[in-house]
């Protein structure tokens, strides 16, 4: 079964930019566009996408507010792809906050978003972690979500073998990296990977690597 994206994007430009590169590949099909992030529900609830590509900053509903109200009201609800000019952007660290799995920047070469859209929907590694510490490090440092994060962490009351796991994590590598990193099976850190995300209460790595940087519990600078 091919990936299925929806495209969200104020400009036109952008989303045929986005759907020749995707529609090029055999195994991702766009199933449909939005032009507001106000379109995003109803299309998600139609569509069923697995991965939506969404603008951060639009007109009626920005992909912040949009994010929110899929993860808010969608039972099953897709991958969320942020797409962004400027890759240290406020902007996006709140969308990734706000439970966006990655981001892929507007001028991104073809490899590199079809990469993206993948790695995203696969969902068993961390999609530009250098990035996503930088963010952390220059926006992730109130003490408001210093001290929630580590309330967080205290509660979760991670193993040692879990804490491991999530510091493999924040560095970005996927199951199989950490499995040889471990020297454990694949399904064990998958296990794993799974106790971290249900303990931290997080929907996906990338917020369980937030939560991470945010409590100190990996250093983020």
């Amino acid at each position: 079964m091919p990936v299925t994206v929806l495209l969200v994007d104020d400009e036109p430009l952008v989303r045929a930019g986005l759907r020749a590169v995707l529609e090029a590949q055999p195994d991702i099909e766009v199933v449909g566009e939005a032009a507001d992030g106000a379109a995003v529900i109803p299309l998600v609830r139609q569509l069923r996408p697995d991965v939506v590509a969404m603008d951060v900053r639009m007109p009626l509903m920005d992909g912040i507010e949009a994010t929110r109200a899929v993860l808010r009201t969608v039972a099953e609800p897709p991958k969320i792809l942020v797409v962004t000019t400027f890759e240290n952007d406020e902007y996006v660290y709140e969308a990734l906050r706000a439970g966006a799995d990655g981001f892929l920047l507007k001028r991104a070469r073809p490899a590199e978003i079809v990469h993206a859209v993948r790695l995203v929907a696969e969902g068993e590694s961390l999609l530009f972690p250098a990035s996503v510490r930088r963010l952390a490090a220059e926006y992730g440092d109130g003490e408001r979500g210093n001290r929630a994060a580590r309330d967080v962490l205290e509660r979760a009351r991670l193993t040692d073998r879990e804490a491991e796991v999530l510091r493999l994590m924040a560095r970005g590598l996927s199951n199989a990296e950490i499995a040889a990193q471990l020297v454990v099976g694949a399904e064990t850190v998958k296990s794993h990977v799974s106790a971290v995300l249900a303990k931290l209460g997080a929907r996906d790595r990338t917020q369980a690597v937030i939560t991470a940087y945010e409590s100190g519990f990996v250093g983020a600078g």
